[in-house]
């Protein structure tokens, strides 16, 4: 690109799709796009060359929609304005199911061929940010605190700034671990669990050092809460001994990766495990309800067919 051009280098890979680049591409690394200009004929003869704006589908968050939603182009500049190769941009796209929901971005935009239908695309930003959506029931095990920790490693990971997700992660998690090991605990003593896990729990919980508290309770973690049979705390701890220096920045991409993917994990079967036993118990409830009713009916039938006799 033009000296203008961010410092940055281009991906290597043979050219995407804008659907593939808009979609899933992160901002601060330039990509070469197939089809990133279209070629309109206006109805006086012109042709005019624009930015491609494709519909795309991807994370809308209204209460309607909750999930992937397509989207379509409504606004923004698509064609350049000089005689430049290159030009900045800002476009804006809507949800086609709510209608309410946008998502923006900011591009800086290269044609290149002899019809500058392809070219390089440099995504400067998007908003809200780039990156899958972290559940919501991760966020309210993390708690507000953590939060902004958790994402900020979130957009390290989802940029490939593996040492600073790791740090992020570790972070958050030896910060949230008394937090971790209070809601296991209330799963374990939710579904009756034995004494001596309840109380090997609360003892790593009044550990001080991260690494033992993790280290005392690798069999002790109700079955519900595994992954695949492992324990998800004892996943933890593997992945976050791991030397920080001794690993290059992709291996702390992946292990960071795979302390985000445990702590997702597990935050839904905790979830999961105390919705079922109150569903258990209000449904347990009912049925207690219904029969003592029934015992009272019963009594009172007894009861008058006695006084008839």
């Amino acid at each position: 690109m033009s000296d203008q051009t961010p410092d940055v280098t281009t991906s290597g890979a043979e050219a995407i799709s804008m659907v593939e680049f808009l979609e899933s591409k992160p901002p601060g690394k330039v990509f070469e796009v197939g089809d990133l200009i279209e070629q309109i004929t206006t109805t006086q003869g012109r042709v005019i060359f624009r930015l491609n704006t494709p519909r795309i589908h991807i994370h809308c968050d209204s209460p309607e929609c909750s999930g992937n939603r397509y989207f379509k182009y409504v606004e923004g500049d698509r064609q350049k304005q000089d005689e430049n190769k290159f030009f900045h941009t800002f476009i804006t796209y809507r949800c086609s199911n709510c209608e309410k929901k946008t998502k923006a971005y900011a591009l800086f935009v290269e044609p290149s061929g002899a019809k500058l239908v392809w070219g390089r695309c440099f995504k400067l930003g998007e908003m809200p940010p780039f990156g899958p959506v972290t559940p919501t029931r991760l966020l309210k095990m993390l708690g507000s605190n953590n939060t902004a920790l958790f994402m900020k490693g979130r957009r390290c990971e989802s940029q490939g700034l593996g040492i600073g997700a790791f740090v992020y992660y570790r972070r958050v998690v030896e910060d949230q671990r008394s937090a971790i090991l209070d809601q296991i605990i209330r799963v374990a003593k939710t579904i009756n669990a034995p004494a001596e896990m309840i109380a090997t729990l609360e003892e790593a919980k009044a550990e001080n050092q991260f690494s033992k508290s993790l280290d005392m309770v690798k069999e002790a973690l109700p079955e519900s809460l595994r992954i695949q049979g492992h324990n998800p705390l004892t996943l933890l701890h593997d992945n976050l001994s791991s030397g920080l220096h001794a690993q290059t920045d992709a291996e702390c991409l992946d292990i960071a990766t795979s302390i985000r993917v445990v702590l997702a994990d597990l935050a839904e079967r905790i979830s999961l495990a105390l919705k079922d036993e109150a569903e258990l118990t209000k449904a347990l409830g009912k049925l207690l309800n219904k029969q003592r009713s029934g015992d009272q009916v019963g009594v009172a039938i007894e009861a008058a067919q006695e006084q008839r006799t």
